[in-house]
């Protein structure tokens, strides 16, 4: 990545359209780190839209860095439920868990800190540093990488190559100001949020940084940064089981890979005919009665969509092998990926 030049203006521009034009967010009423941090996990990979409701459903349930901490796993993964990347849910937990035994319940105060935390990577310490503690230390995550490439107008450039998120870093470091760092960040995220967008035509005409931007000026913002290369799905077909004793339900662990350590309904790679699904419940130590139901899902994960063709069976007798939940308490207290939610 050859040099670029921030225009040294950018920031009190940015902080300025920032205090007049910031959205009300939950995040935002106040500068909790346990806010802000619990936000910035949450919208990785995921819409603002569809964070709210998770946000502040979670923040009823666990109010403290302290109430997340002493609850149970599972517990976090049902609050979780539906938002997916459940990785996530389970760093959430343990940096919880380092923070009130490690720091008292008070969170690190310095990006050099908030980095030693389960999950909190680059981006996160930078966000939760600046906005909380007003440190200068930029956070560059997709929106300002597509704001500044635009800026700066790099048109060539492979912006997502982890030596362009490290070379912009070190740009910005050079305009970050002293004060309102926070502001700078979010600002800059609000900016690739609402005007400087992805997809569709940039609001050009509405933003603060139009006459500082490269881009805008040579009329070349729909083409600056170049698409990301997609990468291909992998297909994959999976037969599911619903067996039922009663009114309860089969439920297995996931194991290593995709979803590890997640509940799931029983199932087995590729598409089993009828006659093999129920031999497939024998192997199981079951007796199956009925077949009550088959039917045909997809579900899409980032690199991975799977064909699940799933079998409602009536299990006859239960078994040692699988764990046995009233649908009703399956509802209330197991976290189900969505892949498995379909099925049912």
């Amino acid at each position: 990545m050859k040099d670029y030049i921030i225009p040294p203006a950018l920031p009190e521009k940015i902080i300025r359209w920032f205090h007049e034009n910031k959205r009300d967010l939950p995040w935002r009423q106040d500068h909790d780190p346990y806010h802000v941090w619990l936000s910035e996990i949450m919208l990785q990979q995921t819409r603002i839209q569809t964070v709210i409701p998770y946000y502040l459903r979670f923040i009823e349930a666990f109010p403290t860095v302290q109430a997340l901490a002493d609850t149970e796993e599972d517990r976090v993964l049902k609050f979780w439920e539906g938002l997916g990347y459940y990785s996530r849910a389970r760093n959430l937990h343990r940096a919880a868990k380092e923070v009130a035994r490690q720091y008292g319940c008070e969170f690190p105060k310095s990006y050099t800190e908030l980095k030693k935390l389960p999950g909190v990577g680059d981006y996160t310490a930078a966000a939760v540093a600046s906005i909380c503690y007003d440190e200068p230390v930029p956070a560059v995550d997709g929106n300002i990488i597509r704001v500044m490439a635009r800026v700066c107008a790099m048109k060539d450039e492979d912006i997502h190559s982890p030596q362009s998120r490290k070379k912009l870093k070190e740009m910005l470091k050079a305009v970050y100001p002293e004060t309102h760092s926070g502001d700078f960040s979010q600002g800059l995220m609000e900016l690739g949020e609402v005007i400087c967008m992805p997809n569709g035509t940039p609001l050009c005409s509405d933003c603060p940084a139009s006459s500082l931007c490269a881009a805008s000026q040579m009329a070349e913002t729909a083409n600056i940064p170049a698409p990301k290369k997609k990468q291909e799905r992998k297909k994959q077909d999976i037969t599911v089981f619903i067996l039922r004793d009663g009114n309860t339900l089969a439920l297995n662990r996931r194991g290593p890979g995709l979803l590890h350590g997640m509940w799931e309904f029983p199932n087995i790679e590729g598409h089993l005919s009828e006659t093999a699904a129920l031999l497939q419940v024998n192997h199981w130590g079951l007796i199956p009665t009925a077949v009550t139901g088959i039917m045909q899902k997809k579900h899409i994960f980032t690199h991975i969509e799977w064909a699940i063709l799933v079998y409602h069976i009536e299990a006859g007798v239960k078994n040692d092998l699988f764990h046995w939940v009233p649908e009703a308490v399956l509802q209330e207290q197991y976290s189900l990926p969505t892949a498995f939610k379909k099925c049912l």
